[in-house]
């Protein structure tokens, strides 16, 4: 890779800014000042510094993210605030995109990367990946209920994997519930529809989970923080180069 590529990659700035960088003689090769962009370098190998702090090529990067309600799952838009929106300028700058969506009105987890085939992996419906949410409901769910998206849930355009749900509270004064959804697909509305197939209607709606990530307790509405490296080792499960 030509070592201006890298620095751009890197953060640095743009072409044009990293040349600036390396006639200032602030770039090291191997312990050695390099001021030429075309030097073409292993990323892999090589040692390459800025004032002396070591660079780190990144080729795919992980973001956490609890996405709050009225922010859309998307990496542009001209009338809504997106996701991408909540990102520092590296996160948009190694062109990260959502897997996957969550409504503009649920929150909840979200992972950002710039890894297309994880994300192709993760939301195959072929690999059946576990998406738990918990829901607010305008209703009483019942054992019925349970059976029924234990049985899979007819909508009027799609017929439901079989899905868990797991009664967590129930409020007969104020008829509503609290309950746990685990889902293995991911068709548009289709936790509020399967809920209003029962006779309820959804009033919030947060995803805990997907796959072997879950949502840190510590993480605030709107923040967003990097895999950890067990986190990041978790998604080996998926088979693909990380």
């Amino acid at each position: 890779m030509r070592l201006d590529k890298f620095l751009a990659k890197c953060n640095l700035g743009t072409r044009s800014q990293v040349r600036v960088l390396l006639k200032q003689k602030q770039i090291k090769v191997n312990g050695q000042v390099e001021n030429q962009p075309k030097r073409q370098i292993d990323e892999k190998v090589d040692a390459i510094t800025f004032r002396d702090e070591p660079l780190k090529y990144e080729t795919f990067v992980y973001y956490l993210l609890n996405k709050p309600k009225g922010i859309i799952s998307a990496t542009e838009d001209d009338k809504q605030k997106t996701v991408l929106d909540l990102l520092d300028d590296e996160g948009r700058h190694k062109l990260v995109f959502p897997v996957g969506r969550l409504d503009i009105d649920t929150h909840g987890l979200l992972l950002l990367t710039n890894n297309g085939k994880l994300a192709h992996a993760m939301l195959s419906p072929k690999k059946h990946v576990a998406k738990v949410y918990l829901a607010e409901v305008s209703g009483i769910m019942t054992e019925e209920d349970k059976e029924a998206f234990a049985q899979g849930i007819d909508l009027k355009d799609h017929h439901c994997q079989p899905a868990q749900l797991k009664i967590l509270a129930t409020d007969l004064a104020n008829q509503s519930s609290r309950v746990e959804i685990t889902i293995h697909e991911g068709k548009f509305h289709q936790i509020k529809r399967m809920v209003q197939v029962c006779g309820k209607s959804v009033t919030d709606l947060q995803r805990l989970s997907i796959g072997p990530l879950s949502l840190p307790n510590d993480l605030d509405l709107g923040d967003y923080r990097r895999l950890t490296p067990d986190e990041l080792e978790s998604l080996s499960i998926f088979g693909v180069d990380l």
